[in-house]
């Protein structure tokens, strides 16, 4: 289901992963909670379209499939404050509008 370079994916209100192990690793769950959350505020579908129309933009921006990937603004989110314990409760709405 999830290609050789994905370990996971939040498709809400589900984390999907490759490996059981990884349902055991905090920065693996808090990065996909803080893409359901990002889900959540866009009402869903609109959140899959943004994705999907900025991985475009930035594939187009910067040839490259993976580079496209990591400068979707709610990758950057994801990715900057995966690490944080509270990082959610602390979370402002529509924070990855920084991240833009």
């Amino acid at each position: 289901m999830l290609g050789k370079s994905i370990s996971g994916a939040s498709v809400w209100p589900f984390v999907i992963v490759k490996n059981k192990e990884l349902k055991e690793d905090f920065t693996f769950i808090n990065h996909e909670k803080i893409h359901l959350q990002q889900q959540l505020e866009l009402l869903i579908i609109p959140f899959y379209l943004w994705y999907f129309t900025e991985y475009l933009l930035r594939w187009l921006q910067y040839k490259d499939r993976f580079l496209a990937y990591k400068n979707i603004s709610f990758e950057r989110e994801a990715y900057t404050q995966e690490m944080k314990e509270n990082y959610l409760e602390e979370r402002r709405f529509w924070a990855f509008l920084q991240f833009l």
